[in-house]
Parts: structure tokens; sequence; C-alpha cells
């Protein structure tokens, strides 16, 4: 069982969302939004094409892209979608982080 299913089955889903904006300042240093992440992300339909737009648009840093796309973050669903489109990019890391810290 892969790290999503066990959040999914653990019941633990409610508190993704919590923890993404606890540790969002954390976050931003690690997640690799040019790994195919916002691919995912639009293929998921978590994200629109108009937000991907907004996260790539622009002359702006990783780590000013990375908080653009977490504050794009603002439903359970969507951060279910956001930690299966992390693991889908090699982005193990980031889904343990987010899931074995609970925002501490």
């Amino acid at each position: 069982m892969d790290t999503c299913s066990a959040v999914l089955h653990t019941g633990n889903e409610s508190h993704i969302l919590s923890s993404i904006t606890k540790l969002k300042y954390r976050l931003v240093n690690y997640i690799e939004p040019d790994s195919g992440l916002l691919d995912e992300l639009l293929s998921l339909e978590a994200l629109s094409r108009r937000q991907c737009a907004k996260v790539r648009h622009g002359d702006k840093t990783v780590y000013e892209r990375n908080s653009i796309l977490l504050d794009l973050l603002t439903s359970e669903d969507q951060c279910d979608m956001f930690l299966k489109a992390l693991q889908r990019t090699g982005q193990q890391h980031v889904v343990k982080l987010i899931t074995q810290n609970r925002g501490h």
C-alpha cells in the first residue's frame, strides 16, 4: 500500500489540508514543480489550466511558485490529489513530510 492509500484508509485525510497549511513555509523549499507536478495536478483535475498557468506565469522563483501552488490547495480532495501527484513525480520525501509530521 502506498503512502497516499495509507493516509486515505486510516481516516487521516481530514488532516492533510491542515498539515499542508502548517508546513507551507517548509514545503516551499522541497517541492519540485518542474518535475511534471503541475501536469499531474491538471490531469487529476486537482487544478484548472488557469490555476496551473498562474503558477507557471511570470518570472518567479521556484519558492514563489510553490507558495502560489500551495495557496491554491483549498480542499481535502485537492490535497489528496496533490499527494498522488507528488508520488507520481517521485517526490515521496514531500509526501512523508506532510503525512508524518502532521504540521509539527
